[in-house]
């Protein structure tokens, strides 16, 4: 494997992509820490510690946990790339069927959809000056506990400058995320790997020093003192035993995710056979691949969000009218509450699951391409014959796909609960920072084969 990663380099055009990619990286990182003007850091961070209990905070580290930003505190990327995201969601719904010139575009091939990415782009600024809208009135909002004070330190002494602050933070946040937008356009075209989602594995992989750190300090203390070797400690110290089975359930989840995300359904198939003169044509046979996990982390993405609206609903009702019912349905929300959000948690899943892969899968397509090509499934007639049998097979295997989903996003939960970690260590072991670093990894090591095999190197594995 040595060997292989110093192959690597060897290779200038892969090592110069590399760079670059590494290059855009950085840059991204240093503008994960430069500042909004006029907040006062401290302040801020008091209050996000105050809410992060509650569910507006949980939301806010959710969001930035698969975004690449960072809401907790008020920096240029604050918004990462989620606005992105989220119109690339809409655009990919709506050229699903619902416009139907959005479809056609989709149709067209290359030039349809660099027409739907220009799309796209314009989407995202109208939603990245909502969200940093948000985001900033949240900022001079008074903290509500009597002091009256916002996480501007009483800079805004009048309407004026409150506008004023408000107006240009909105602008720098958006500037920030279509900065990031062309980062991530940059190392598509000049470095190696999804550009948009190495940004989002590089903020998830940031995150790992501190839970690090959480692990091997005891909390809550002012002299941090080192717990690593506390056997059996009743102060909520990491033990050592805890250690070594969240070391033996990292590994197991790891592999088991690898598994189950590279796993797939091979649909044999057949090309007809056509005789011109003395020789024939065609007959070969090939195999259609269907993979288990068909919807990726996106199910698990519209689940978490979807249970975290409730519990945000419900506690603002509570707070405002103090009303017990309200308080209760809210408890009910929480991410640890209890078996009624992980069973809401894996219905959801499910749900979610089974609708992105009708919109990301067309049976009836996939057979009329088939048929377009000369292809066929062995014992299925060409045309509905064969998307039926395509449609109960992806009916199937999204059953199997959807069960790995919610054993992958609870695990975190039952080992915080069950294992007393904290919620920054836990969220490695499983969710949806796991998912999506690992199918970063597998593109980026898949992308980075393509260049070994085309200068016959061995690749870095077996591409199975």
């Amino acid at each position: 494997m040595f060997s292989q990663l110093v192959t690597i380099f060897k290779i200038p055009e892969l090592r110069r992509k590399i760079f670059i990619t590494l290059l855009f990286l950085a840059a991204y990182r240093i503008g994960y820490y430069v500042p909004l003007p006029m907040i006062d850091q401290a302040l801020l961070a008091e209050k996000m510690a105050n809410a992060g209990g509650g569910a507006l905070g949980k939301m806010l580290g959710f969001v930035s946990l698969f975004s690449g930003g960072n809401l907790s505190q008020s920096c240029i990327f604050s918004l990462g790339i989620m606005p992105y995201i989220s119109a690339s969601i809409i655009m990919q719904l709506l050229s699903s069927g619902v416009l139907p010139s959005l479809e056609r575009l989709r149709k067209e091939g290359e030039s349809g959809r660099k027409k739907i990415n220009e799309f796209t782009r314009y989407l995202t600024v109208p939603i990245c000056i909502i969200q940093s809208t948000v985001f900033v009135q949240s900022l001079l909002r008074p903290d509500g506990g009597g002091g009256g004070g916002s996480a501007i330190g009483g800079v805004m002494d009048s309407q004026f400058n409150a506008i004023f602050f408000g107006g240009a933070a909105v602008i720098i946040m958006t500037a920030g995320t279509l900065f990031l937008m062309w980062l991530g356009e940059q190392i598509d075209e000049y470095g190696i790997g999804n550009g948009i989602s190495l940004i989002i594995m590089a903020g998830i992989i940031a995150r790992i020093p501190e839970a690090i750190g959480i692990m091997i300090f005891t909390p809550g203390t002012t002299n941090l003192k080192p717990s690593l070797f506390t056997l059996g400690s009743e102060s909520g110290d990491i033990s050592l035993e805890k250690i070594l089975i969240l070391g033996f359930l990292f590994i197991a989840v790891v592999v088991g995710v690898i598994a189950i995300t590279k796993a797939q359904r091979r649909i044999p198939t057949q090309s007809a056979k056509h005789i011109r003169g003395r020789r024939a044509f065609g007959g070969s046979r090939n195999f259609l691949p269907m993979k288990l996990n068909a919807a990726g982390v996106m199910p698990v993405i519209f689940a978490s969000t979807l249970l975290i609206v409730p519990g945000l609903v419900f506690n603002i009702i509570a707070g405002q009218f103090e009303v017990q019912w309200a308080a209760t349905l809210g408890s009910i929300f929480q991410r640890n509450a209890g078996w009624i959000y992980n069973v809401l948690y894996i219905v959801l899943i499910y749900v979610f699951c089974y609708f992105w892969v009708a919109i990301t899968f067309n049976p009836k397509e996939v057979a009329d391409n088939l048929k377009d090509y000369g292809s066929f499934i062995p014992g299925y007639r060409p045309g509905k014959s064969t998307a039926d049998y395509l449609e109960r097979v992806l009916m199937r295997i999204t059953y199997v796909g959807a069960a790995f989903l919610a054993i992958i996003a609870i695990i975190p939960t039952i080992v915080g609960s069950e294992l007393e970690i904290h919620p920054t260590v836990a969220a490695f072991f499983g969710g949806t920072g796991l998912l999506i670093v690992i199918s970063v990894a597998l593109d980026l090591v898949q992308k980075i084969n393509s260049h070994l095999v085309m200068r016959n190197y061995a690749q870095l594995t077996d591409g199975d």
